[in-house]
């Protein structure tokens, strides 16, 4: 994690969202700009939680992990977004892991700031209750695709979400296939089954398997399978 020192930034950011309508000008001094490299956490489960992160560029992947160590991918995340939300309301340790996808940028603010100068400010008050309903619509959203789609159309729209978007400059799609059993266990089916699929659309042309990585080849064919990407 890197604070980023740039109050243009933070204001352009504040702007685009329109978050200076949302955190009140008593708040607005104590709001931070922190870049996360690619794969950096930006919290840890189990952790205390103290900062409210707002999302405004970049992806990011949430996810568990048990007690034996095995890794449960929860869901994929664009701005605008909120993590940290509901730790605030329930006094609680983070609940999930969060991960950097891409390089990302995240507006900060500590909690014990927004005890001291949020707690009664409609706006924010609003803004946390329609990030917290959302997140229970697309739980639903997730949950009724991962029943009532195939494998492959599910695993395309996986490997959409961890693509990257043009306008960041990156490359995208490119997944490590040494964590499959993590991305079968996110889609609902088994490593052996998965595999059969990747290489059903590698001969597709659509993604291709190199170097312990799998890359997307063919962005606008994996969207038409995938229909919708509900990953994110």
């Amino acid at each position: 994690m890197k604070e980023i020192p740039d109050h243009k930034q933070l204001d352009t950011f504040l702007q685009t969202y329109q978050l200076e309508t949302i955190f009140n000008e008593a708040l607005l001094p104590h709001l931070s700009l922190y870049r996360f490299d690619q794969g950096e956490l930006i919290c840890s489960q189990g952790e205390p939680s103290q900062i409210l992160y707002v999302l405004v560029k970049g992806k990011i992947k949430v996810y568990t992990t048990s007690e034996e160590g095995k890794t449960l991918i929860i869901s994929f995340k664009k701005p605008i977004e909120v993590i940290g939300e509901i730790e605030y309301f329930q006094h609680i340790p983070i609940i999930h892991t969060v991960e950097a996808v891409s390089p990302v940028y995240m507006v900060g603010v500590p909690y014990r700031m927004l005890e001291k100068y949020g707690s009664d400010y409609p706006p924010l008050l609003n803004f946390l209750l329609e990030v917290i309903t959302r997140k229970f619509y697309v739980k639903s959203n997730f949950l009724n695709f991962n029943m009532m789609h195939p494998v492959e159309v599910r695993l395309a729209s996986y490997l959409l979400s961890v693509s990257y978007d043009d306008s960041d400059s990156e490359i995208p799609g490119q997944l490590n296939s040494f964590r499959l059993i993590d991305v079968a266990n996110f889609i609902g089916t088994s490593y052996r089954h998965l595999n059969r699929i990747i290489q059903k659309l590698c001969t597709e042309g659509l993604i291709e398997r190199s170097k312990g990585f799998i890359v997307v080849k063919d962005k606008e064919g994996l969207s038409a399978l995938a229909n919708q990407n509900i990953y994110e």
